[in-house]
């Protein structure tokens, strides 16, 4: 019988303001890769927080949810590799942006015509997806501030941009389920 292991969640190496990308080189921790990956991060932890709030009628928006989740690591994993290195075995893909256009178009439909924009508001559950969409837009503008800066490939850019699309609706469907009434803004105030 051996000995158990002890995993030591810090290393220290970080200390001084530098952290490794995937293959070993040196960055700053506000380098614009850095900063587009963490964003990903708060938002699939955003995703975990919008999860826990879904009542059971919501499965399906659940399931989607842990798919993005799973897709924003795939995704993380790409911005963490220098355009030089090797690169990740998955990326973001073009079938993983019409996925996203298709739920769109699934969800959208069964909303009623939306004639301008609406509070970020509703139920628990409608209102922590709508926090997701503000952090998905928030993470989409530090992806393209890397992409000014190292390009990246067009379905990374795409995917980012459908990713809040989708949160929109879901949030609305979140509400729609609860019966909640959408409000428009009232620009007179």
């Amino acid at each position: 019988m051996g000995q158990a292991r002890t995993v030591r969640l810090y290393t220290r190496k970080g200390d001084t303001g530098v952290t490794g990308l995937t293959g070993g080189k040196q960055v700053p921790k506000e380098d614009d890769r850095v900063a587009a990956y963490g964003e990903l991060d708060e938002l699939s932890s955003f995703l975990g927080l919008a999860q826990a709030e879904l009542p059971e009628a919501l499965q399906p928006t659940r399931e989607i949810l842990e798919r993005v989740q799973h897709e924003l690591f795939i995704l993380s994993a790409e911005l963490a590799s220098p355009p030089q290195g090797t690169q990740p075995a998955h990326r973001i893909e073009d079938r993983h942006v019409e996925r996203l256009e298709k739920e769109i178009d699934t969800f959208s439909g069964a909303l009623d015509d939306l004639q301008s924009f609406v509070l970020p508001r509703g139920t628990t559950a409608g209102a922590r997806l709508h926090v997701a969409r503000a952090v998905a837009r928030r993470a989409e503008r530090a992806v393209v501030r890397l992409h000014r800066a190292s390009p990246q490939r067009p379905p990374v850019l795409a995917y980012v941009n459908r990713l809040s699309g989708l949160l929109f609706v879901l949030a609305l469907r979140a509400n729609q389920q609860a019966d909640f009434r959408e409000i428009a803004p009232d620009y007179s105030r």
